[in-house]
């Protein structure tokens, strides 16, 4: 679990957050933070917000919740240590408490701040071996950072051992390297800025992860076009060579990001954009072949879910004039750490009532085989999103992103495909 932070009182303070990497993130570049278990936050992207302020009704459903916007301040304590702090936006200090933090762990990580120093006491659950990398982690200079990127690079496919002493979740912290790199990479940005400009503005928005206790996560690049309107001749050729030496030309979507658990080892499995950009067609759907594998068997009875959810998102994006996705992203989502199974020998009553709970989704606990487990398939990353309600668009687009719906049209089909090469 997260390490909890205690809070001290003090004369003339202001509340704060203290954002934590998200460990969750797979892909993308922007940093993604954790504000608390249900809340993760990015920086605040004006094309991205009004996105999530103008969104369709019909479309809430596949996409994170937007929960606001906050303050973002770069902080360095007398020891040297990097963190990020989020405050209430203009003053507005309910605008944090009144965010649900409901069975978050820790409840309150508030930090009361004065002089410029951090106030910060150790929970007991805080581990010597953390501090130790956090702050090892923190001091990473610039070129080691670039070191590190290209290790990332060629280490496109990783595997790290999770579970120890029965406890998955809390090892979390220390394996993501995706999101550590993002989460560096952004402190020594916003380092290198902090005396021309110390205030940044992040977005709020839903952790998808949260009701899963080993969450599966597979970020798919959508669409056979990635470059905004806005985008630099530099910038467009860029992006048309990664769509044409990927998947993304010929089926309309790459594998961006994965986070696979293996039951088999206890191991989490991690494949980066590079590897993903590198895939054939064939190799993209071995890739979705193994994500739905947890090292044992195939999670059979979560193809269903998806196909069916991929296809109302497909249903409700050829319905909608003149938006363009280019450069979003597709999540889905399951739990790794299945649930134990219900005895062939159960009540007939038990069952009805269980598998009641299960077709809710927010009862993801109760999921049992063979009935079908939670998947959530959401859109995110809407940085280079257009549509003609925006106004100020040079460009205007008519009907319907032909290329993101071909993207979702053979990612279902490919699933569908696994589906029935695996039947039994």
């Amino acid at each position: 679990m997260s390490p909890a932070f205690g809070a001290m009182e003090v004369e003339h303070y202001s509340k704060g957050v203290l954002l934590e990497p998200f460990v969750h993130q797979v892909g993308g570049h922007s940093c993604v933070l954790r504000f608390n278990d249900k809340t993760i936050c990015k920086p605040l992207i004006q094309r991205e917000h009004q996105f999530y302020e103008t969104l369709p009704t019909e479309m809430r459903k596949f996409t994170p919740q937007y929960e606001g916007v906050v303050s973002v301040s770069f902080e360095e304590d007398e020891d040297g240590n990097l963190c990020l702090i989020a405050y209430p936006l203009n003053g507005d200090h309910d605008n944090l408490e009144n965010l649900d933090n409901s069975d978050c762990e820790p409840k309150s990580k508030l930090l009361r701040w004065t002089n410029k120093k951090t106030m910060l006491l150790e929970n007991e659950k805080i581990s010597k071996e953390w501090v130790r990398q956090h702050r090892k982690e923190e001091k990473t200079k610039s070129h080691k950072l670039e070191e590190e990127f290209e290790w990332l690079k060629k280490s496109e496919v990783l595997y790290y051992s999770v579970e120890k002493k029965g406890n998955v979740s809390s090892q979390f912290k220390h394996h993501n390297p995706w999101s550590m790199k993002c989460h560096q990479q952004q402190l020594q940005r916003m380092k290198e800025n902090a005396k021309h400009r110390n205030q940044y503005k992040f977005i709020l928005l839903e952790n998808l992860t949260s009701r899963y206790e080993v969450p599966c996560v597979l970020d798919l690049k959508m669409g056979t076009r990635q470059h905004g309107d806005d985008a630099s001749e530099e910038k467009k050729a860029n992006q048309i060579r990664k769509c044409q030496q990927s998947t993304s030309a010929v089926i309309g979507v790459r594998v961006c990001g994965m986070q696979v658990y293996q039951a088999g080892t206890g191991q989490l499995m991690f494949m980066n954009k590079y590897h993903g950009r590198k895939l054939s067609v064939q190799g993209f759907k071995e890739a979705l072949y193994q994500f739905f594998h947890n090292g044992k068997y195939l999670r059979r009875e979560l193809f269903e879910s998806v196909i069916k959810k991929l296809t109302e998102l497909k249903s409700v994006l050829e319905k909608q004039e003149s938006y363009r996705f280019y450069s979003s992203s597709l999540l889905i989502i399951y739990d790794g750490k299945e649930r134990q199974e219900v005895a062939v020998d159960s009540d007939p009553e038990d069952l009805e009532d269980l598998s009641e709970e299960s077709s809710d989704e927010s009862a993801g606990a109760y999921a049992y085989k063979p009935t079908a487990s939670t998947v959530d398939v959401r859109m995110i990353d809407f940085a280079h999103t257009t549509c003609k309600y925006y106004g100020e668009d040079s460009v205007v687009h008519e009907g319907q992103d032909t290329g993101y719906v071909f993207g979702l049209q053979n990612l279902i089909d490919i699933i569908k495909e696994i589906r029935d090469e695996s039947g039994e």
